[in-house]
């Protein structure tokens, strides 16, 4: 983004963090909040981080072909490789996110590879295995952790990058189940055939709008696959710094939603079973106060 002419740079600065400040809190609540429990100076940069995060998730929503969607994406990345088209610096996110970067020695390699996995989102090919939605899961939320882990200065060592991991897989798997109405209205499966397969089920199973006694056992494991990395995350940050808190605080929402999964009756193709946003609000502000997740 130029800098008009008596205008500092800082108040650029300062829209662009609005900007993502915004966006991150009309469509991604829960880090929003989280985000606020971060040292001031640090907001910016998560801010920065949740609202590339989400225009790389949302690009299948505004595209009317894969390619399209792929083209998109490849923005991104040029973007920050500095072989984008255009003034990179006039899209407020991307001006935000190359600051945070720079100012805090990302590396951009786990953004390239968030971006890679997002190109998975474009196509209505089944998830193959449960191997492949960790590895998903790993690519994008457990590295949207790692990198607000370096941005509080959480040091890059063994202890977090294995927190991160796990929580990411957990908090992924868990909003997947989420959105599993919205997936299967639009012909998208999350759900790996491997698990489907166990249980006598299909892709087309998990995208009929009918649930099936195989489909719901499928997504059963699914929840114990959260549960089992919700468990080895809290586990693992023991020995992790508490200045990483704020990164890790969605974490807590975890338990609770899948235990609202499991109440019955429970239709997964019509239901998105989720706290109120007050529940929400009161169970990260407990997780903040507590560091319990």
């Amino acid at each position: 983004m130029h800098t008009p002419r008596g205008m500092s740079s800082s108040m650029t600065d300062a829209a662009d963090t609005d900007h993502c400040a915004s966006l991150v809190r009309a469509l991604d609540r829960d880090r929003y909040v989280a985000d606020l429990f971060a040292p001031a100076d640090k907001r910016g940069a998560l801010f920065a981080l949740h609202a590339f995060n989400i225009e790389v998730a949302r690009v299948r929503e505004a595209i009317t072909n894969p390619m399209a969607g792929e083209v998109r994406l490849q923005w991104w990345s040029d973007a920050l490789i500095g072989n984008a088209r255009g003034d990179v610096r006039s899209n407020p996110i991307a001006a935000a996110l190359l600051d945070a970067v720079e100012a805090h020695g990302l590396p951009r390699e786990a953004l390239f590879a968030l971006i890679d996995a997002r190109i998975f989102d474009l196509y209505d090919d089944p998830m193959p295995s449960v191997n492949d939605l960790e590895g998903y899961a790993g690519e994008t939320s457990s590295a949207l952790i790692r990198l607000a882990s370096l941005v509080l200065g959480v040091a890059p060592d063994r202890a977090s990058a294995e927190a991160a991991g796990h929580a990411g897989v957990a908090y992924a798997v868990t909003g997947l189940l989420r959105a599993f109405p919205l997936h299967a209205a639009r012909g998208q499966c999350y759900v790996p055939l491997d698990l489907l397969k166990a249980h006598g089920a299909s892709r087309e199973d998990a995208i009929s709008g009918t649930p099936t006694p195989g489909l719901r056992a499928a997504l059963a494991d699914m929840r114990s696959l959260a549960r089992r990395h919700h468990e080895e995350a809290v586990a693992a940050l023991q020995s992790v710094a508490p200045e990483a808190l704020p990164a890790f605080l969605p974490l807590a929402l975890v338990p609770g939603d899948l235990k609202a999964m499991e109440r019955r009756p429970y239709d997964p193709f019509r239901e998105a079973p989720a706290a109120p946003p007050v529940a929400r609000l009161w169970r990260l502000w407990r997780a903040g106060r507590t560091g319990r997740l």
